[in-house]
């Protein structure tokens, strides 16, 4: 699918993904087009699904949230579909894979102090057994894969 995407798409997207308030005047500056050109350009991508929405990105310390953590969840035998919902149902948990391995979720938890693990995971406890790292830095987040 990534073949659809030609060499002045790839660097509209990765402009966006940069600073995603470039308005599309300076994105055509950038890639030899004119600014509609640019939203044609863009409209484009959203209708063959290869950009599917825009978002802010957000400071989580200034919104008071100092603590990150990663979560690993291995619900008990029958408690599976009961743990997915109480992890969705949690506002703090901000992302959740299910993967393979001895853990069936991986969630990423936020937190505005360590003293409330307890009050989040506490109620897990009867239903699965949970595994938590305190993330201390990042190295890169979010990152966009090579688009050729």
């Amino acid at each position: 699918m990534s073949k659809e995407l030609d060499q002045t798409d790839r660097r509209i997207v990765e402009i966006l993904e940069a600073q995603g308030r470039t308005s599309l005047a300076d994105i055509g500056k950038e890639v030899g087009l004119s600014g509609p050109a640019v939203g044609e350009r863009l409209r484009g991508l959203q209708d063959r699904g290869f950009v599917v929405g825009f978002g802010a990105r957000l400071d989580l310390r200034r919104l008071g949230y100092t603590i990150q953590a990663l979560v690993r969840i291995k619900p008990r035998s029958g408690q599976l579909h009961t743990v997915e919902n109480m992890i969705r149902e949690e506002p703090r948990f901000t992302s959740c894979d299910r993967v393979t391995g001895d853990d069936c979720y991986v969630a990423r938890l936020l937190l505005k102090d360590v003293a409330e693990l307890d009050d989040i995971l506490l109620p897990f406890h009867d239903r699965a057994e949970t595994n938590t790292s305190i993330v201390k830095s990042f190295v890169f987040e979010n990152r966009l894969p090579p688009l050729d």
